[in-house]
């Protein structure tokens, strides 16, 4: 009898397993490393492996949920020309970049903005109060982590003032980044001060939401916009370089830059996008009216996406500016878990003759991702990428920058999650000031750094090369 139930349990695991994989076969715009990754987990890691793909192998969100996004987007689009708003023709060798970014997001590239890389200690936060103390009209915030230490306190406190005062005050914080501030006294605070508060993707019932939603689905965007003429983004989140929740990565280096110009409306859109879908308030007018041009200003795009929107990824972004590269790329991220055009791309810079630097933290706060990142080394060291290995602290900036005349900054991460799952907001400019402002960041981080050779790859033990390797291959799934 046991012997029939095995068997019985066998053939019924087998047969549903052999259902999932026909789904994977048949799901459309999925990668073919993709597909073959969950087959192969499906298929050689009993019930963990269907379980696995049932909970995280999906992008699923209630069909309702994107449906109100989009009407929301469509909305505010049709409140101004986006496709329309570059006034004035892009340079050539940033021509197809501006393109690529407008098919993905909707925004066109605009000129007159000027941009201002704070500094990266916590005076960077004070700077940040004090455009809060300066608004006159309103005050929106959004980041993905918000912790109650000094620095997150001190801009609560901000926004205390400011709704205290008659500013309207609207902040979103991300259920699962910033869970703890959610429950403290800080969030309590502005509330009653009479800032509107608002948590994005609640977590709900884990397991029964799963099945209908995707609880990983986050928003991991940092956005500031006060009174529509100024605003402030980054790769840093609302909290100390200390990082309480993890101290011993720390210090965190981020870069927060201040911005101004024509740009901030679309910064804003963005930010109206996610606030009317969590709130229900109709805020599209504020759109109406856009901030003034800077003579002399440069050209700044913004590059939003999120899971409920599939016109593309940051990924093909970010793959068209490398391929746009002739002599110097510099590339900073803190998670590089790429998909295989991207790496490809970095690769293919490098033997083309472009001298590619790339800077990654010698030490992730994630075991799993540092060992998938690893496992990419050889073929970048291999291919004539200088590799650099942040030695103080978690390096969590995200700069890419190319020939001295193009930047990308932002949220995004190079890896799947900020491409497929999370909600980000990245930037283009084509602002030299800024551009030397971030190159003689980048230089520091390199004065920081160590390099890492084939030699030394190849020293790595038996076990370290096999975990690197294999996970690895699992990187179209993590």
């Amino acid at each position: 009898m046991a012997t029939m139930w095995a068997e019985m349990f066998v053939f019924i695991h087998y047969a549903i397993a052999l259902a999932v994989s026909v789904r994977v076969l048949l799901r459309p715009r999925l990668e073919p490393t993709v597909r073959l990754s969950w087959i192969l987990v499906i298929e050689l890691v009993p019930l963990v492996g269907i379980l696995a793909y049932v909970l995280f192998g999906e992008i699923r969100m209630h069909g309702a949920d994107v449906e109100h996004v989009g009407n929301i987007r469509s909305r505010l689009s049709g409140l101004w020309s986006p496709s329309r708003e570059l006034v004035r023709e892009p340079p050539d060798f940033a021509a197809p970049l501006i393109a690529a970014n407008r098919a993905t997001t909707g925004f066109g590239a605009m000129a007159g903005n000027r941009a201002t890389l704070l500094a990266e200690d916590d005076s960077a936060i004070q700077d940040l109060v004090a455009a809060i103390d300066a608004a006159q009209d309103h005050v929106h915030l959004l980041f993905y982590i918000w912790l109650d230490d000094p620095s997150g306190r001190l801009v609560a406190q901000a926004a205390m003032r400011a709704a205290r005062r008659g500013v309207k005050v609207r902040a979103i914080i991300d259920a699962f980044g910033s869970r703890a501030f959610s429950a403290s006294d800080s969030w309590r605070g502005m509330a009653a001060a009479g800032a509107e508060c608002a948590v994005a993707l609640p977590l709900g019932l884990p397991i029964i939401g799963s099945l209908v939603r995707r609880m990983d689905l986050r928003n991991h965007r940092k956005i500031v916009v006060i009174d529509q003429v100024v605003g402030f983004t980054g790769s840093r989140n609302c909290a100390d370089r200390a990082f309480a929740i993890k101290p011993r990565f720390a210090p965190w280096t981020d870069i927060l830059l201040q911005i101004e110009g024509p740009v901030v409306r679309q910064m804003q859109a963005v930010f109206l996008q996610d606030w009317m879908s969590y709130s229900g308030e109709d805020l599209g007018e504020m759109l109406k009216t856009a901030p003034p041009a800077i003579a002399g200003g440069d050209i700044a795009q913004v590059v939003a996406t999120g899971p409920d929107d599939r016109q593309g990824s940051l990924s093909d972004c970010m793959a068209t500016m490398i391929h746009a590269a002739r002599h110097r790329l510099v590339i900073t991220t803190p998670y590089y878990v790429p998909d295989s055009s991207l790496d490809s791309a970095i690769r293919t810079a490098a033997r083309r003759g472009v001298d590619v630097t790339m800077i990654l933290p010698l030490r992730n706060d994630s075991l799993v991702v540092q060992a998938t990142s690893e496992g990419f080394y050889y073929g970048l060291v291999s291919a004539g990428v200088k590799l650099m290995l942040y030695r103080p602290g978690l390096l969590h900036s995200k700069i890419i920058l190319a020939d001295g005349r193009m930047a990308m900054i932002g949220s995004a991460n190079m890896d799947r999650r900020s491409f497929e799952l999370n909600y980000e907001m990245n930037m283009l400019f084509l602002d030299r000031d800024l551009i030397d402002q971030l190159e003689e960041r980048q230089d520091s981080y390199i004065a920081r750094s160590e390099s890492i050779t084939i030699g030394e790859i190849r020293s790595w033990s038996l076990w370290r090369r096999l975990r690197n390797n294999l996970l690895a291959l699992a990187a179209p799934i993590l």
